[in-house]
């Protein structure tokens, strides 16, 4: 184990979550998601219903390896890229996979490093300012009412700000995701 004094970095952590198999069981569970995932899956079958390749005149001449090559250059990248899509919102995703993602990367780092998790204490959802909202509702007039709707719309983009801590997170999720999503899997 690292001493507290070590700075632990993030391919240390990745490198013990490869050895210890928590790797391979991420990557498995991403994979078991993607199979389950119904658009996707109609989204895929959905482009090849419409590939042009399948749709020329002659198709039902080429062989099965002429079709599936050509299909290939088709759809490859396009599918790809909707499944690469649906893989990050698995990893971001702050509820299910993407939380216990977190949760094992944090562990790691915390093991490594000697310290106790949690290392952030849980995100406290920034309300409001009530007093600044009860002073907004005491505005009278057509002009300020409209500012007041304005105002309160803006208040809506501004809980929607991610936290440093959050962006934090994010970034030491990238790292793996990066490899997660790594043309070997």
């Amino acid at each position: 184990m690292a001493s507290s004094s070590s700075v632990i970095s993030p391919e240390d952590v990745l490198e013990s979550l490869m050895n210890d198999g928590t790797f391979d069981s991420l990557r498995l569970k991403i994979i078991n998601q993607l199979k389950a995932n119904e658009e996707l899956k109609s989204t895929t079958i959905k482009m090849a219903e419409q590939s042009k390749v399948l749709n020329t005149p002659g198709a039902e001449k080429q062989t099965k390896r002429e079709l599936f090559d050509a299909l290939r250059q088709e759809l490859e990248a396009p599918v790809l890229e909707k499944a690469s899509k649906s893989v990050w919102e698995l990893i971001l995703d702050s509820n299910g996979l993407g939380k216990e993602i977190s949760e094992t990367v944090e562990k790691v780092f915390c093991r490594l490093s000697g310290r106790e998790p949690p290392l952030f204490p849980p995100s406290i959802k920034i309300q409001p300012d009530k007093e600044t909202e009860n002073e907004k509702g005491k505005e009278k007039g057509k002009g300020k009412a409209k500012e007041h709707e304005d105002e309160k719309e803006g208040s809506n983009s501004k809980s929607k700000k991610r936290s440093f801590i959050e962006i934090n997170e994010e970034g030491g999720l990238a790292e793996v995701a990066k490899d997660l999503t790594s043309p070997g899997l």
